[in-house]
């Protein structure tokens, strides 16, 4: 029997890894969150724009047009999720969730109370208005939109 060895080549990753160097994850922290913060003003404009937008959106005339126009609002409260999220707005996070969790309970066919669009988009514009400081109000404007949450997604007895 005939065995036929070669040398193994060791690849330029494994030796890039193997070497001392790089930056310390610390300083790779810092740097992200340098990065981030950079993009703040930024994402501030996005939430303004999706609040706007979400505002804008009026009551359906027909049921037909319903599902377009929830797909819309759906679509307007995660640019907001996606936008506040890194910037830890938890506040305008829950809400939009909270406006995207109503519109999946949403039921084809039945009617929708487009006033909770409205609350939700005036609860938005607020919660980007009020100062950080201003914890008792923000608790107070989720715990309303809490409210209407469980009383259109709760599973009705």
């Amino acid at each position: 029997m005939t065995v036929i060895t070669h040398a193994r080549r060791k690849s330029n990753l494994s030796q890039m890894i193997d070497k001392p160097g790089g930056v310390s994850i610390g300083v790779a922290l810092t740097q992200a969150r340098a990065n981030i913060e950079a993009k703040r003003a930024e994402a501030a404009g996005v939430v303004d724009a999706q609040i706007a937008a979400l505002e804008s959106i009026t009551a359906p005339d027909s049921p037909m047009e319903l599902a377009r126009r929830l797909e819309e609002v759906y679509h307007a409260a995660n640019a907001v999720i996606d936008a506040a999220s890194p910037f830890e707005l938890d506040d305008l996070c829950k809400a939009a969730a909270g406006l995207c969790d109503v519109i999946d309970a949403a039921q084809p066919g039945q009617p929708f109370d487009w006033r909770i669009v409205t609350v939700h988009a005036r609860s938005l514009r607020l919660l980007q208005t009020l100062p950080v400081e201003e914890v008792e109000a923000r608790n107070q404007v989720l715990e309303s939109l809490r409210q209407i949450l469980l009383r259109k997604v709760a599973p009705k007895a």
